[in-house]
């Protein structure tokens, strides 16, 4: 009982904070948090907003109508209550009510639904595109507008990160820097099978399909460390793929650009003659 009562209690406190305050934190999720991790771009505002100010509401509004409908036919259509059952099969004003209301509340839902997708589908003017290619299981970047340099981002090893004091299975070997307040195109592919290129902070989520490009925008709008994850199952190491992209000021972003030019730019590709030998 008293283990209970804690847990209720917790519940309850948890729930509290959540009415009152929006999470503070937008990195990475925490344990026995509730809701979405606070949103850094315009198109996860407006999820955020269409999902707390219009969904939620609605299904709290539907939930809480059926529960009381079946409350009150178990009260007064139990057999003690009515013991004769009642011989009507159909009732056809009541159907057309209970199927005409559904349609309108999917309407009412679907039209800011539809300009919620409209704004995340349609990219605008951007600042600079990043390509990411999806592997079994890390991710491959590319800096085209930038020096058209490329890297590999890996899991960050366990001992690594807790040397380090980073998450583990969300910290990376090599994050990606954008600048604060740039709109970022990102073009996604895959490499081998599906994988998907999500980010929850930002409020993107999109498929890398072998063969196939598909881009997606962004533009955070606070620096800090956001992670996410590889969200399309793509084989065994599917949870160890995750994705670390570091939110910074102007003049650092051109100082990580010109550490990665000098790091990975200046790698030649080997003469197709010399790949042949070394096989």
């Amino acid at each position: 009982m008293i283990r209970l009562k804690a847990r209720v209690l917790e519940f309850l406190t948890a729930l509290a904070v959540l009415l009152i305050a929006p999470p503070a934190f937008a990195d990475y999720p925490h344990d026995k948090a509730l809701g979405f991790q606070a949103p850094v771009t315009p198109v996860m505002e407006r999820i955020e907003w269409f999902h707390n100010y219009i969904l939620l509401p609605v299904c709290i509004v539907i939930v809480l109508l059926v529960m009381l409908l079946l409350i009150w036919c178990m009260i007064r259509y139990n057999r003690k209550s009515n013991p004769t059952a009642a011989g009507f099969h159909h009732n056809t004003l009541l159907e057309v009510v209970w199927t005409g209301i559904p349609v309108l509340i999917l309407v009412l839902i679907a039209i800011p639904s539809f300009n919620l997708l409209a704004f995340e589908e349609i990219n605008p003017a951007t600042d600079f595109t990043i390509k990411a290619t999806g592997s079994q299981w890390y991710w491959d970047y590319e800096y085209p507008d930038n020096g058209d340099f490329t890297f590999t981002s890996k899991l960050l090893p366990k001992a690594d990160a807790d040397a380090q004091s980073r998450p583990y299975k969300l910290a990376v070997t090599e994050p990606i820097y954008v600048p604060v307040n740039a709109t970022v195109r990102v073009i996604v592919t895959g490499a081998d099978v599906i994988h998907s290129w999500a980010v929850p902070a930002f409020g993107v989520k999109m498929d890398a399909v072998p063969g196939r490009i598909n881009d997606t925008w962004f533009r955070a709008t606070k620096e800090g460390i956001y992670y996410g994850q590889c969200s399309e199952l793509c084989g065994a190491d599917h949870a160890f793929m995750p994705i670390e992209v570091h939110v910074v000021s102007k003049p650092e972003f051109d100082v990580w650009i010109g550490n990665m030019k000098q790091k990975y730019g200046a790698l030649e590709t080997a003469p197709a003659t010399q790949v042949a030998d070394n096989r």
